[in-house]
């Protein structure tokens, strides 16, 4: 029973992949049904700020803290984790060795992806709101912006890497702190995507599928491998 951020960390490592929250958008595998309010029985309650048994804390302390596990629209194009051990069969699975250049030739992944990912790879890392205006999208760009960036992140060339506070041209704090995004190769190193090379992508589908079977017996094919691909 996860009651607090350390039971959530063990029940993460043990499993290996989490929705960040379970109900109807899931219907494969989360470690938690609740996305908000006070859970009586263990003690989770959402959107307090509190560290240690706020889940919507937790994605955040798990960038800052730890790099063993990531966080981003992962499934369903919904937040999720992976962690360290499932990584490179979900990077095998997801891209099959192609980078994104191979992605934008073959004509698999937006303009509007390019831009982002052209941005963020150059800089390193980037925060949300510089990411808007490195890669040239305008307010009325937002939609487009919001699906590309989450586009990305479901094939697993992006992902979220911390948090960064706003800063005026002044160098005063304002507003909220913003994601902060980088590419997967930077966040997971060499080894990591070595590893993924080595596998053949469908036997990391049904290694992906067999594990997702024991967390979850009665989950459904279909959502199962739209889990798996993305």
């Amino acid at each position: 029973m996860i009651r607090n951020y350390n039971d959530f960390i063990s029940a993460l490592l043990e499993a290996g992949f989490s929705g960040a929250v379970g109900g109807a958008n899931d219907g494969v595998f989360a470690l938690f049904r609740y996305g908000w309010g006070a859970d009586a029985e263990t003690g989770i309650e959402w959107h307090t700020g509190d560290p240690d048994t706020d889940p919507w804390e937790w994605r955040m302390r798990v960038l800052d803290e730890r790099d063993d596990i990531s966080y981003g629209k992962v499934f369903f194009k919904k937040a999720g984790y992976i962690t360290r051990e499932w990584a490179p069969l979900f990077l095998a699975a997801r891209r099959e060795g192609r980078s994104f250049a191979d992605e934008y030739a073959n004509g698999t992944a937006s303009h509007a992806a390019k831009r982002i990912f052209e941005a963020v790879a150059q800089n390193g890392t980037l925060p949300l709101h510089e990411i808007k205006q490195a890669a040239g999208f305008s307010r009325d760009d937002k939609a487009a912006f919001d699906r590309a960036l989450t586009e990305l992140q479901g094939k697993l060339f992006l992902t979220m890497c911390g948090r960064e506070q706003k800063l005026s041209r002044y160098g005063d704090e304002y507003g909220w702190s913003s994601t902060v995004f980088c590419t997967t190769e930077r966040f997971w190193g060499d080894e990591i995507f070595a590893e993924a090379e080595r596998l053949d992508p469908d036997d990391a589908v049904e290694k992906i599928k067999a594990r997702i079977l024991r967390l979850n017996p009665g989950a459904a094919e279909k959502r199962i491998l739209r889990f798996i691909k993305g």
